[in-house]
């Protein structure tokens, strides 16, 4: 998720994130709700992010602003759109396919 930011450590990779924790719940048969902890080790003027659906570093200008997809969050083959008052985005696919909704929390 946008915002979490960890010091650079020796054993990480200046521009790389790790997911740290990973929980799903898939006890509706029609939705997966996931939530992920992510360790990133960003360049200045970079923060957490998500890049075609993988956590990156991305620039903090779009965390800042909110403006998620233009960080491109989602599958190439999907369309973001923005959630009401920038609290997240979706990926949508085309064709009446799938939706993945991701809220960001501070």
């Amino acid at each position: 998720k946008p915002g979490l930011n960890y010091a650079l450590d020796s054993q990480a990779t200046a521009g790389t994130c790790e997911i740290v924790t990973l929980d799903q719940d898939r006890s509706q048969p029609w939705q997966t709700v996931a939530r992920q902890s992510v360790r990133c080790a960003c360049r200045k003027g970079q923060m957490a992010g998500t890049i075609r659906a993988r956590p990156a570093c991305v620039d903090e200008g779009v965390v800042r602003t909110q403006q998620w997809c233009e960080m491109s969050p989602c599958l190439k083959e999907e369309a973001c759109h923005l959630l009401d008052h920038q609290s997240g985005w979706i990926c949508r696919q085309g064709g009446g396919g799938g939706v993945k909704t991701t809220t960001v929390r501070p």
